[in-house]
């Protein structure tokens, strides 16, 4: 009999999440990792530094473990903070940074949940009073959820720049079929949505 472990299948979807946008990244120019593909803004840096601050507050500032030492970085969540910085690169924020403060946010919040209970308390600074008091649990699964809904849009953002799909590397979750399936598939979509919008 196989004994349940919370702990560990929420980490490992998880860390599944972490690594599919990460490598979204692999094998992209400086451009194309940080332009802006969608009318909003969204870019492929810009998600990783999004959840790496997503990490550092939910499993740091909430549970008493803040990642910072001293002052955060501009980008943090302060009131002098440009709208939206998380959401982007600057010129002089390299890939590697980046992605390695991604990383030591993953050590950071693993440290946490391997640290505390599941229903441990804590209090999320940013939330209204009266919805501060959050659960271990609680926080993981809505990490989880916030990754995985970044992690979908790297893979259409990705698809956009240069056509690669899936999941992970060799993991591409689509039926197999070659450029001129995909536009015959596509053309039938395109012919169902216009018949039903009649």
């Amino acid at each position: 009999m196989i004994e349940p472990n919370p702990k560990a299948d929420l980490l490992r979807y998880l860390q599944e999440a972490r690594d599919a946008l990460v490598w979204k990244l692999d094998g992209l120019s400086e451009y194309d990792i940080r332009r802006p593909l969608t009318p909003t803004g969204t870019n492929l840096l810009g998600l990783v530094k999004h959840v790496a601050s997503v990490e550092l507050g939910y499993f740091g500032d909430t549970f008493g473990r803040p990642f910072f030492d001293g002052e955060p970085p501009s980008w943090w969540y302060t009131e002098e903070s440009e709208p939206n910085s998380d959401m982007w690169a600057t010129a002089d924020e390299s890939r590697e940074q980046i992605v390695g403060l991604y990383r030591q946010a993953w050590e950071h919040s693993n440290s946490t949940i391997a640290t505390l209970p599941l229903d441990a308390v804590g209090h999320v600074p940013w939330w209204p009073v009266e919805r501060r008091e959050v659960t271990l649990n609680h926080i993981v699964v809505r990490v989880i959820s916030d990754t995985q809904r970044h992690a979908g849009h790297a893979d259409i953002v990705r698809e956009l720049i240069d056509g690669s799909v899936g999941c992970l590397q060799g993991k591409d979750d689509l039926p197999p079929g070659d450029q001129a399936w995909w536009q015959d598939y596509r053309s039938q979509l395109e012919r169902v949505a216009r018949e039903a919008d009649g």
